[in-house]
């Protein structure tokens, strides 16, 4: 029964998707932004005024780039202005008395089917109506920037009666994406440090507990920069692939300096020989364990479903970046650290070195004298 179930949906699933594919590609884009713009008043609609400020909204709509098609009551009332006047295209205007927009609105919704009625398009008290705009495929970062522009004309050109900040599941996703990205990214960020700083303490060492933030962080940034160049876009499905990976790319790190810390402090190595400790006990893990995460993950790639498909390749990338990562970049990050601090130490003993003779000589010369 739960099997029938779900393939089911999926048939569902790929039958709306096939049909959206098909509307994107040949007809118009099923994205869109809503408003109801109010009048104030019950019945307030059929007034020339509100007609006329709804029209301007409706023009600056479809002059966005944005914008494909806007549906909007005053396009109605225009026909039927024309309608009634022989369909003299000089009549194709809004109606310029309240009453006579009120007979309008009556007579076309009398006109219409048996079971039909204008509450897809206004309230049931005539008090607001409904604006339509078709979006082209845009990103979430357009469609809130369309939306904002929207609410600053409303609030300098229209009425405050006839302000609305505008919806729609396209809003509504986007608005939860954005979100979703910046709270994800942020808290993953925090995370980090804070997991650095406790490995400070479980590794006693502070310096080890910063190196271990650079290749922690490393593979979501190259991972995400990466998907910037081949797609560009960001989806709520991507915002939670820091997250997922967080841990194994932590795992990665931690299994890899504890035994190289293990192998300097218990046994004595050298920095060469306790990276090379180091991939003798862990390497072969560590492929393994990418090739069976980037396996599973990778399978999701193939997800119709953009959602699942994108966040199982934008995983797999960052499970394998940070392989690379912990093989190629932190060993040389180590040895850099090392020598320069192992530098260091030579240049203050060779001027330390050089100070005391200058004393000896400089005590000789008194003594001379």
């Amino acid at each position: 029964s739960t099997l029938l179930q779900h393939q089911s949906k999926e048939v569902v699933y790929s039958s709306y998707t096939q049909n959206t594919d098909f509307i994107r590609r040949n007809l118009t884009s099923p994205n869109t932004i809503e408003f109801s713009i109010g009048s104030g008043e019950e019945g307030g609609i059929a007034d020339p005024t509100y007609l006329k400020n709804l029209e301007a909204f409706a023009d600056w709509l479809y002059e966005q780039p944005e914008i494909l098609h806007v549906h909007t009551f005053t396009d109605v009332m225009k026909r039927l202005n024309k309608s009634m006047h022989a369909d003299d295209p000089a009549y194709y205007t809004l109606p310029e008395n309240r009453e006579l927009a009120a007979q309008y609105m009556l007579l076309y919704e009398m006109s219409l089917p048996f079971g039909l009625d204008l509450t897809n398009q206004l309230t049931m008290s005539k008090d607001a109506s409904r604006v339509i705009g078709t979006i082209r495929d845009s990103s979430t970062a357009t469609v809130l920037d369309l939306q904002t522009r929207a609410q600053a004309w409303l609030t300098e050109n229209a009425p405050e009666a006839m302000y609305h900040a505008g919806t729609s599941a396209d809003v509504m996703f986007a608005h939860i994406g954005y979100s979703n990205v910046r709270s994800m990214l942020k808290g993953t960020f925090i995370a980090l440090v804070i997991i650095s700083i406790v490995l400070g303490f479980a590794l006693r060492s502070f310096k080890f507990g910063l190196i271990s933030l650079i290749p922690n962080i490393i593979p979501a940034g190259v991972a995400f920069g990466f998907w910037g160049i081949i797609d560009g876009e960001i989806g709520l499905g991507l915002s939670v692939v820091a997250g997922i990976t967080l841990g194994i790319v932590v795992d990665y790190t931690v299994h890899f300096l504890s035994k190289y810390i293990r192998a300097q402090r218990e046994y004595g190595f050298n920095e060469p020989d306790a990276i090379r400790y180091a991939f003798s006990t862990v390497g072969t893990a560590l492929i393994v364990t990418t090739l069976i995460l980037t396996a599973n993950f990778g399978v999701l790639a193939f997800s119709d479903f953009a959602l699942n498909g994108d966040m199982g390749l934008l995983t797999a990338i960052t499970i394998v970046i940070a392989l690379v990562v912990d093989f190629f970049f932190l060993p040389p990050l180590l040895l850099f650290i090392t020598r320069k601090k192992a530098s260091a130490n030579d240049d203050k003993t060779e001027t330390d070195e050089a100070t005391s003779a200058n004393n000896q000589l400089a005590n000789h010369d008194l003594g001379t004298v």
